[in-house]
Formats: structure tokens, C-alpha cells, sequence
């Protein structure tokens, strides 16, 4: 029975290598969270294999699939059925599929999240009901807004504040800055604390972003990935943390204003299309920096 709903599920599809599916990615493009590094490497950490799959048409390669099971690789629902739940974090990341732009590949593996960009690229694609958190462009974002913005920023560097590469830290000590800052903001611990700094070790060549010091203390952290793929730049704000105690220079909301310029500077230097995804679109501030985009589900 197994094998004849795991026949019907990948009909069209045939089994295809790691190095074939990168391939396809570095094609046809993808998001973070299909991106070939991120795939391996949290599928390794989980110890749960991957079945690649690929879709042909005229014998050439027209789309690319990671899956663990029925779902698609990366799953929450896998990690929960098998005792690893919170294992890491990817927030609810946004997923953009390797294919080609008309490639219209049946997909029957369940996932959320799924990408606007997929339409065409996949059939069987149904609207979800929540949205997914885009960064506004800086121009989208009110003059006073941004003005405000720097001036948070440069009361903060009058105070003694510093602006932090990612890349001046190990993975180790970002993982503890984050953590604990994390604990602070929510009370409650990180998802994927205890294997927080192998995690970012494993992504640490896709970890972008700033710290905020104040007085040599860190008072905000984010956890922001970034890949490119061949038509777009594609950014997963993961998850952040902040000093309460330092509420007043607003950090958070100065980091995100650091991270997003910079990325969108990034972007338009290389003169691709950036999504910056906030993950879902379920909290005020996230109104303030975004636009809300509809995504799909299987």
C-alpha cells in the first residue's frame, strides 16, 4: 500500500542525485530554504535522508524536488512525528521551488509557505490563508519613517553604540548573543537553542547581517540568511533578540533598518529582484517594514 501511494504521489518523477538537484537550483533558482547547502546540512543535523526527485520533459531536467517522506525535505511535521521537534529554526520560511518558469511539474508533496514564484512552475498549488511578510522597498517606506531610522540609529552611536559585522564573531558566540538576547526579549527559550551554534556553523557562509553593541554588551541580534539564485536574491529573516533594558534606543528597530538597507544595497548592485522574507505576516511591527504576499500550499 505504501509503495503504491509513493507511486502515484512521485508519478513523473524519477530519483535524482544531491549534486543533480544543485544543479537545478543554481538554474532555476530557489529560496533559502531549498537552497542545496541548507537542504544537506539541516537534513544531516535531523538524520533524515533525502530523496531528491526530478521532473523531465523532452528528456531534458525541467524541476527539482528535496522530500523526506510525503512532505517536502525540512519539514516541521516530519521533525514533530519523529521526536525532533525544534530541532533548528527556519521561522515559516519562504519556499521557492528549483524549476523552470513553465515547467508546470506536478507537485504532490506537502509543504506551506510555497512561493507566489511557483505558479507556473507547479501545478497543484492551493492559496493559503496566511501571508508571508515581504520587505518594502526602501523608497515604499515614508520619508519621516526612514528619518526616524537614522535618527534612532545615530542617537545610538552618540550613546556609545556600535554596529557589529556577523563576521567578526564566531559561530559559537553569535549563537550565545542570540540565545540569550532571545531569552530576554521572550522569556522563554530559543527554538533550536541547544544546537543553535552548530546550526549556524553549518549555514555560516549564508549568515548575514549586524550585531548592536552598547557600552561592549550586545542589546540586538538577527538571524538573517541570504542566497542568490540566478533571477533574484533571496533573504529569510530567521528570528531575533533584543536587551529589553535598552528599549529606548529602539535596537530592533534599527537593526532591521541595517539589515534591510544593506541587503537591498546588495540586491541593486547585482540589479536582481530581493525578497526579504519576515516570515509570516502575523505581527504589527512587521506592517511597518513589509508588504504582505500571498503564498501556496500542497
Amino acid at each position: 500500500m505504501l509503495n503504491h501511494i509513493q507511486g502515484w504521489r512521485e508519478r513523473g518523477w524519477r530519483v535524482i542525485d544531491a549534486p543533480a538537484y544543485a544543479q537545478a537550483w543554481q538554474r532555476f533558482g530557489g529560496s533559502v530554504a531549498t537552497h542545496p547547502l541548507v537542504v544537506e546540512q539541516l537534513a544531516e543535523l535531523a538524520q533524515i535522508p533525502v530523496r531528491y526527485l526530478g521532473w523531465e520533459h523532452n528528456g531534458e531536467l525541467k524541476a527539482a524536488i528535496p522530500t523526506w517522506g510525503r512532505y517536502l525535505a525540512l519539514s516541521k511535521d516530519v521533525l514533530k512525528r519523529q521526536g525532533k521537534k525544534g530541532l533548528y529554526d527556519l521561522g515559516n520560511a519562504e519556499l521557492i521551488l528549483p524549476a523552470a518558469a513553465d515547467a508546470q511539474a506536478p507537485l504532490r508533496h506537502a509543504g506551506r509557505y510555497l512561493s507566489e514564484l511557483n505558479q507556473g512552475r507547479f501545478a497543484n498549488l492551493k492559496l493559503q490563508t496566511e501571508s508571508l511578510a515581504m520587505a518594502r522597498t526602501p523608497e515604499d517606506l515614508s520619508k519621516k519613517f526612514r528619518y526616524n531610522q537614522r535618527r534612532e540609529l545615530r542617537l545610538l552611536e552618540e550613546a556609545g553604540g556600535q554596529v557589529r559585522a556577523v563576521s567578526e564573531f564566531s559561530s559559537s558566540e553569535l549563537a550565545a548573543i542570540y540565545c540569550d538576547l532571545f531569552l530576554r526579549r521572550w522569556e522563554f527559550p530559543a527554538t533550536g537553542a541547544e544546537r543553535m551554534a552548530e546550526v549556524i556553523e553549518r549555514l555560516r557562509e549564508l549568515l548575514i547581517g549586524s550585531v548592536l553593541f552598547l557600552d561592549d554588551a550586545p542589546i540586538a541580534i538577527q538571524l538573517v540568511y541570504r542566497v542568490e539564485a540566478p533571477e533574484w536574491i533571496s533573504v529569510e529573516y530567521i528570528n531575533g533578540g533584543v536587551d529589553p533594558q535598552t528599549k529606548a534606543f529602539s535596537p530592533g528597530s534599527v537593526l532591521s533598518f541595517l539589515n534591510t538597507q544593506a541587503a537591498w544595497e546588495d540586491a541593486r548592485a547585482r540589479n536582481k529582484p530581493l525578497r526579504f522574507s519576515f516570515g509570516r505576516a502575523d505581527r504589527e511591527y512587521k506592517d511597518r517594514w513589509c508588504n504582505p504576499v500571498p503564498v501556496f500550499q500542497v
